[in-house]
């Protein structure tokens, strides 16, 4: 099982910037991935941003050149730098892990962290 703490999220002006954390816990293998997701109401969740155990990261067009997703394996933590904030950036903020079993992916997902921008 892994756990997944979400923290960073607020109210900010457009413009602002904020930065997510998101602390894993639990048993975790080592080829894995993580990822930002946010839900907005009537939508779905959709991905923000996702990272790899290397290092490779991809962005939805949205949010590339304003959002950094990067992770510290040492942590246990990934980050998302979020900068030029827009209101339509506002929503609730979801953090994943997927990760290789012997067998199969497992996936967890975090509490969720409310992101708000104001105009």
């Amino acid at each position: 099982q892994v756990q997944l703490v979400e923290s960073g999220g607020g109210l900010v002006q457009a413009g602002g910037s904020l930065r997510l954390s998101c602390a894993a816990s639990g048993t975790i293998f080592s080829i894995n991935t993580m990822g930002w997701y946010r839900q907005t109401p009537g939508k779905q969740r959709e991905l923000v941003a996702g990272i790899t155990d290397g290092g490779a990261t991809n962005y939805a067009d949205s949010v590339k050149d304003r959002f950094t997703i990067s992770r510290d394996n040492s942590k246990r933590t990934v980050y998302l730098q979020m900068n030029s904030l827009k209101p339509e950036d506002t929503g609730i903020y979801y953090c994943k892990h997927r990760q290789r079993t012997r067998y199969a992916w497992d996936e967890y997902w975090g509490q969720g962290t409310q992101v708000t921008v104001s105009s």
